[in-house]
């Protein structure tokens, strides 16, 4: 049955054109499957980008597509990942590239995204470098009041954040915000409360989040970035809680109804904020449910 099946498909459809049809059609599909469960700027971001892919209100623009696909993509937006992985399967705006649509596929299906799932069969799951578009370079905006230095290990930082911030999908200017208000870029840096290297980790957190040797710049790094996006998704993308939260613990936040009443706190939170000029970070909902004092939880956008 299958060898005939085959047969027919070499008269009427290559496999490549009918990966094409299958694609056309997915986009539609998987996008209204999670709009309500990502944070408005994945979605505002994801709209865009569709805009210009499709040509709707704006002038067809597959290129500008693809850029704004990958900031989502960057963030962790499974969504973007998966439209962007489409992009590529099919050469839409872009070269066409089983080895890229497998990286961007892969994202998402890692995230539970199930057309992503099924796209993965259809181009394999090789392995391809990070591409350029999920890089971080010096000539970002959010790096340049970073990089006047010539410090070698604050620029290995700099690098560590860089490379790794695409695979957690938290901002590298929110992780060097932290790291220069927690240690000021010192990876042997110990508090007075046993907190270590460079994102201060205090053993209970280095445990929770599988970290084995706290100074070790990249471990280190690691363990910062994952709770990061673990109190991204608790505290649905509001900055400062999350720096609050940071500071003094998820507990204190929820049981203060908002930012501690704490000098040392609301210093902090002051001091991330001021760095990241933000007071909303995009998140992956898929990370654990929302804290759920956030219905009583009443903040300002600085303490």
């Amino acid at each position: 049955m299958l060898a005939t099946f085959r047969e027919h498909l070499s008269t009427t459809l290559s496999f490549r054109n009918l990966l094409v049809a299958v694609a056309f059609s997915a986009p539609l599909l998987a996008h209204a499957a999670s709009d309500s469960a990502t944070t408005d700027e994945f979605v505002k971001l994801r709209n865009e980008a569709r805009s210009y892919e499709h040509g709707e209100g704006v002038p067809k623009d597959p290129v500008r597509a693809a850029s704004l696909y990958c900031e989502g993509a960057r963030y962790g937006d499974a969504e973007a990942q998966f439209s962007l992985g489409w992009m590529y399967a099919n050469g839409r705006g872009v070269s066409r590239s089983d080895e890229m649509a497998a990286f961007f596929f892969k994202l998402a299906a890692e995230k539970g995204h199930e057309q992503a799932k099924k796209m993965l069969r259809f181009v394999g799951e090789t392995v391809a470098p990070l591409p350029e578009c999920m890089r971080y370079s010096e000539a970002d905006t959010d790096f340049q009041d970073f990089l006047r230095t010539s410090d070698p290990e604050r620029q290995r930082v700099f690098g560590l954040v860089r490379k790794l911030a695409p695979e957690y999908g938290v901002s590298p200017r929110l992780v060097m915000a932290v790291i220069k208000a927690e240690s000021n870029f010192e990876p042997s840096a110990v508090s007075p409360k046993n907190a270590q290297g460079l994102m201060q980790l205090i053993p209970e957190t280095s445990v929770r989040f599988n970290v084995k040797k706290p100074f070790d710049p990249e471990q280190n790094i690691r363990g910062g970035m994952s709770y990061l996006r673990w109190l991204l998704a608790y505290f649905e993308g509001n900055v400062a809680l999350v720096a609050a939260a940071y500071n003094a613990g998820e507990g204190a936040v929820n049981r203060f109804g908002g930012i501690p009443p704490y000098a040392e706190t609301r210093d902090y939170v002051k001091r991330i904020m001021s760095v990241f000029k933000r007071s909303e970070h995009p998140y992956d909902p898929g990370v654990v449910t929302p804290s759920p004092e956030l219905s009583r939880i009443k903040v300002s956008k600085t303490p």
